[in-house]
């Protein structure tokens, strides 16, 4: 494993302008770039936790494995994430008994808490330096939230299994002391790349291969190739967020939000290591309902960092509220000293990218319609465990053993129960092919700065443009290749996003998240 690499791409360290605190305290986790063709029984495209979990397991039971990342080692969400470790699902219980029933609650709830034992095994067997804890976590309410709905949630929790209490207060909490929460025991909490940094570890010494800056494309039954070589496998996995081998199937079914994450030091000792969540807003226009979600980290021998993150909105439609992504920072700072008065200033800000099921499970199993493709996507804020559980079912389905989660997290699975929501999501996204005929957010580009973009319209044509530190003009075409949008400028992450299905790309166009599998076309520009 290198620790640094020549000519990096932009967008290959992380995918946003912003550093996360994970990102700014591992060193670099790079690989050798492809170099000839190659051939394997299992090839994984994605160097998440999803991607290197599977690995981990399917090494383990004596497969062949080849993994390849377009960037780095978590440089995709994984390395964007706030890395809570729980059970305590960001869609109520109840709602799951409502959609999918009691049984498969009580599935839902099994798998997220066996995912976080089978991290805590593999941390223990690999002597990994990750900084995992078990912890307790608080579910209290949102202001527009009932407190009816956290009486039926404290009940489904007790009816899926998991170990909770009502308590008349929320612990540690200031203006708290009559808020009612729901206390989560035994639940966890580690650095997320320093975990997989020891997962990569693992992988190359158990014989897999792990190619970095590795751009996988033409996926298909018989492999992919990868930076031009043909790579040929058995069995195909793709664990990169959202899935790059489907063009339109899965994309329908989950929606991509931005979700914002601030961090600052408080004095050690002033808190104890919890995790914290408000219930959502019940009022928002979104149908995912964003929430608040608190943690600390270890800093250093005097503080700790205080993690919070919220404030979501649908991908690139942050103007459809008039909220700003600095506002939405200063909205999260607000709310966190409002309950963390100790916060200290922040020392950092980044955003990340959600993917958001209609009917708030992952999808991680066979691709839809495929016999060797398989998909780990869908993590609706829980993307530690759900990336897990989806590599244990994988590799059970790659070894010929039925898993017993396999069924509720089905790729294919239909839920009737869940179509209000999924064609709220489908209008929403239809909506946003109306910017084929609505105006730029620019008049021209004299008044551009440097380090700034935006969408200037030439009839029907968009144009994305965006002006280098070094006053270079860069143009592309905003369509994006996925399937037709206009993309939108994200000021705060120096990106392009797509507002139907989340794509993103860089300030050079190239692409920072799929679906799309192309880079935004080049203009030449006077």
């Amino acid at each position: 494993m290198n620790n640094a690499a020549e000519n990096i791409n932009e967008g290959s360290i992380t995918s946003g302008d912003n550093v996360s605190f994970w990102i700014d305290t591992t060193p670099l986790l790079s690989f050798e770039k492809p170099n000839k063709d190659i051939s394997t029984e299992v090839l994984i495209i994605g160097g998440g936790i999803a991607g290197l979990t599977t690995a981990y397991k399917l090494l383990k039971a004596g497969k062949k494995v080849v993994l390849v990342e377009d960037g780095f080692i978590g440089s995709g969400e994984t390395g964007r994430t706030t890395a809570h470790l729980t059970c305590a699902l960001d869609d109520r219980y109840y709602y799951l008994e409502n959609t999918f029933g009691k049984e498969s609650a009580r599935l839902a709830a099994e798998s997220h808490s066996a995912a976080i034992d089978e991290i805590e095994k593999i941390v223990t067997t690999l002597n990994i330096n990750c900084s995992f804890k078990r912890v307790n976590g608080y579910l209290f309410l949102h202001p527009s939230d009932k407190e009816k709905n956290l009486d039926k949630e404290f009940q489904a929790t007790k009816d899926a299994g998991l170990q909770t209490s009502l308590l008349n207060y929320t612990p540690y909490l200031a203006e708290a002391e009559s808020q009612r929460s729901i206390e989560f025991k035994n639940q966890a909490q580690f650095h997320i790349l320093h975990y997989l940094k020891g997962l990569a570890e693992a992988v190359t010494a158990l014989g897999g291969t792990i190619f970095t800056e590795a751009h996988a494309d033409d996926i298909s039954k018989e492999g992919a190739s990868v930076n031009g070589f043909n790579f040929s496998a058995q069995q195909i996995v793709v664990a990169t967020n959202t899935p790059i081998n489907d063009v339109l199937t899965m994309h329908t079914k989950q929606h991509a939000y931005r979700t914002y994450v601030i961090a600052g030091k408080i004095p050690k000792g002033t808190l104890p290591y919890s995790l914290w969540w408000d219930t959502g807003d019940a009022d928002s226009k979104w149908v995912s309902q964003p929430y608040h979600y608190v943690r600390l980290e270890n800093f250093d021998d005097e503080f700790d960092l205080l993690i919070s993150g919220g404030e979501d909105h649908k991908t690139g439609q942050e103007d459809e509220e008039g909220v700003s992504a600095m506002a939405r920072y200063e909205k999260l700072e607000i709310w966190t000293r409002k309950f963390f008065p100790m916060l200290d200033e922040i020392s950092y800000k980044w955003s990340g990218q959600v993917m958001e099921p209609f009917d708030s499970l992952g999808f991680m199993g066979k691709n839809p319609g495929d016999k060797n493709i398989y998909v780990i996507t869908g993590d609706s804020g829980n993307g530690m465990t759900h990336a897990t559980i989806g590599a244990m079912i994988i590799t059970d389905q790659i070894l010929g053993i039925k898993n017993k989660w396999e069924d509720l997290y089905n790729p294919s699975r239909i839920t009737f129960k869940a179509l209000g929501d999924f064609m709220k999501e489908a209008g929403n996204m239809a909506s946003q092919y109306l910017d084929w005929i609505t105006a730029s957010d620019l008049d021209n580009t004299a008044d551009l700065k440097s380090g700034e973009g935006g969408i200037l319209s030439f009839g029907l044509k968009r144009v994305a443009v965006y002006r280098d530190y070094d006053n270079t003009l860069q143009a592309f075409s905003a369509v994006c290749p996925h399937l037709g949008c206009i993309v939108q400028w994200n000021p705060d992450e120096k990106s392009f996003d797509c507002p139907c299905h989340g794509s993103r790309f860089a300030t050079d166009g190239t692409v920072l998240n799929g679906p799309a599998k192309k880079n935004l076309n080049k203009i030449q520009v006077k």
